[in-house]
């Protein structure tokens, strides 16, 4: 069913008749994260068991399918509870299974399909109180958000536009291309108060105006999916999982700015998102959605997408235009700005895939609805990827202003510790914003996370990364791992950022090597600052953040490696010095044969001793013990 001019309430009420005669529909999590975990082997075994016990079914629901008394297999994208991943939602009974593994879905099939009875050993177990949840509503890491952007993750089919569509799909566009003017557009997007998702937090709406007024004969809009921070997964989830919303609020924004081009702009490792963005344009295509006259009104637009090399600093909007035109992906000065001078010197619109996804449900709900969320500066919901040591890791969705507590203990289920096991005193610290951000700890817990809040305490919300920490996490190794990170993605282009985030590096090293003396932390401090003033780009002037903010919170720490060499978590190994508890060794010698400088002696079967002058604190001996005989001073 084409049509330049698609007729969205017919494919709604077609679409939403469908599935109302449906069985049973079974929702397999197909994002990045199940996928890993083996979802597409229980979708290939649930279209099997189907088959053995003579059900029909359906895999793709098509216009010209009866689906009278019929089970629906769908995948869907990213559900947000990855580690309990795969999972699988049974609709309409509200089942939510977890950990599904292709032996377990005959006992689906057999038990709930046919039977109408509940897989328990599949439930979810509450941690805290030990009982079993049957779906999203009775889920804490469920309940506790409020999924606004993901609301359609998880549920819809990323590859049926049909499905979109019947969800109000592309109701906003048509309304903004025929019904309000570009500057009613621009307007209406400042008044809602939306703030970039990708980390700046400037007012989108500001933004597309700026780009409106310019006279040219050529604009465009650009969606930066080039989201690289270590353990961020929210755009890349957004893309998999509801790719037409992104590209709905890349309509809006053409038709806002007067545009007739787009460019999605995804890193190439995220295969799965390229995969569906790409679907996704070709479906609307097919629709009339995109291209020439779109509902008739005389607006053009067209989408391409195109795939980056997986360079951090390709995230900054001047960089990646140049990745766009085929030149090197390096930052370039501003003024002039992309509104002004941008791809091609054109005027440019760039937002990142949370903030473009976030714009249609504007239209369609109003803005006051959507500023009945958040805070009065920070209105609306933001995504965080909760990852670290904290039971429930995932992809979570809460309105800006609620708390780190929150966050923490009520949806992410509490800290834990190395083993898994849960702590209810071990929150030591979050990192926020990832390698541009900072270190939020307890004296932080209360305090309502939006945009200002966290700038005045030298942390940002970025584009949402959430690290928790357990008191057993080393701060001087935790700030060395953001600076590896971000000297490793420097660009190179400006000195204070190349080089002066390689000395950064060196004299962490130093510190996490027992090397250190009192006036490198002064001198790391003064670079940082040097570091954080006179760089490029928001990679150079950022990268100095996490380390800054965690030598404020933890000093003693620091000063703790440097003047007593001692790590007081006990991860830098050149600060041990390994002891053998001689209640513990059994005299198996294990540790003998792993040390290279035979420090160790002693007879088998009786305790053995460490030659402190001659041990070079490797830790080998620590890490061959499987007695837990020895252990560091």
């Amino acid at each position: 069913m084409c049509s330049p001019n698609p007729d969205l309430y017919l494919i709604k009420e077609t679409f939403l008749k469908k599935t109302a005669d449906l069985k049973r529909k079974i929702i397999i999590c197909s994002g990045t994260g199940c996928v890993a975990s083996g979802s597409e082997k229980v979708l290939k075994e649930f279209e099997n068991q189907l088959k053995i016990n003579s059900l029909e079914y359906l895999v793709d629901l098509k216009f010209e399918h009866k689906t009278d008394n019929k089970i629906l297999v769908s995948e869907s994208g990213c559900q947000g509870f990855c580690q309990m991943g795969p999972l699988v939602t049974i609709e309409p009974d509200g089942i939510l299974y977890v950990k599904v593994k292709p032996d377990d879905v005959k006992n689906i099939v057999e038990q709930t399909i046919l039977s109408n009875l509940i897989v328990e050993d599949l439930l979810y177990n509450n941690p805290s109180d030990n009982k079993k949840c049957k779906g999203h509503e009775e889920i804490n890491f469920y309940k506790r958000q409020h999924r606004y952007v993901l609301k359609k993750c998880g549920t819809i089919n990323p590859s049926d536009i049909d499905e979109y569509i019947a969800a109000d799909g592309y109701s906003s566009a048509k309304k903004a291309i025929l019904q309000m003017s570009p500057e009613e557009i621009c307007s209406y997007i400042t008044e809602a108060g939306l703030r970039g998702r990708g980390g700046g937090g400037f007012l989108t709406g500001k933004k597309w105006e700026f780009t409106r007024i310019e006279e040219s004969d050529k604009k465009y809009v650009i969606c930066n999916g080039d989201e690289g921070d270590p353990g961020a997964f929210m755009d890349r989830s957004i893309m998999e999982g509801n790719p037409h919303e992104v590209i709905e609020g890349m309509l809006i924004a053409g038709r806002a700015i007067q545009a007739d081009e787009g460019f999605v702009y995804v890193r190439l490792e995220y295969p799965l998102a390229v995969k569906r963005i790409k679907n996704a344009v070709k479906e609307a295509e097919k629709r009339g959605l995109l291209g020439k006259n779109i509902f008739d009104s005389g607006f053009n637009f067209n989408i391409n997408v195109m795939e980056g090399a997986g360079a951090f600093v390709c995230g900054e909007e001047t960089a990646l235009i140049e990745s766009i035109q085929g030149r090197r992906g390096m930052p370039k000065p501003k003024p002039p700005f992309p509104s002004k001078s941008g791809l091609w010197e054109k005027p440019t619109v760039i937002n990142n895939v949370e903030t473009l996804a976030t714009v249609p449900l504007i239209i369609r709900d109003g803005y006051k609805n959507f500023r009945n969320y958040g805070t009065k500066n920070s209105p609306g919901t933001k995504t965080f990827a909760l990852t670290g040591h904290v039971a429930n890791t995932g992809l979570i969705e809460v309105p800006f202003g609620t708390t780190l507590r929150e966050i923490i203990y009520n949806i992410g289920g509490g800290i834990t510790n190395n083993d898994g096991s849960i702590n209810k005193n071990g929150f030591k610290a979050v990192q926020i914003g990832g390698p541009s951000g900072g270190c939020l700890t307890e004296e932080h817990l209360d305090m309502p996370l939006d945009f200002d809040s966290l700038s005045g305490i030298g942390a940002m919300i970025g584009s949402g990364g959430l690290v928790a920490m357990n008191k057993d996490t080393c701060m001087v190794q935790m700030a060395r791992f953001f600076m590896q990170f971000t000297q490793n993605e420097s660009c190179g282009k400006c000195v204070l950022c190349r080089e002066g985030t390689k000395q950064m590096l060196a004299l962490l090293d130093k510190i996490i090597d027992g090397r250190a003396v009192e006036d490198d932390l002064k001198l790391l401090e003064d670079l940082a600052g040097a570091v954080k003033t006179a760089s490029l780009c928001g990679l150079g002037k950022s990268a100095p953040n996490p380390v800054l903010s965690m030598m404020n919170y933890f000093r003693d720490e620091y000063y703790t490696h440097v003047v007593d060499k001692k790590c007081p978590t006990k991860q830098c190994k050149s600060l041990l010095t390994p002891q053998i508890d001689a209640l513990l060794c059994k005299g198996c010698g294990v540790c003998v044969k792993k040390c290279p400088v035979n420090a160790i002696s002693g007879v088998r079967k009786e305790p053995f001793v460490i030659n402190e002058l001659l041990c070079i604190k490797c830790g080998a001996c620590i890490d061959a013990c499987k007695l837990n005989a020895v252990v560091g001073g």
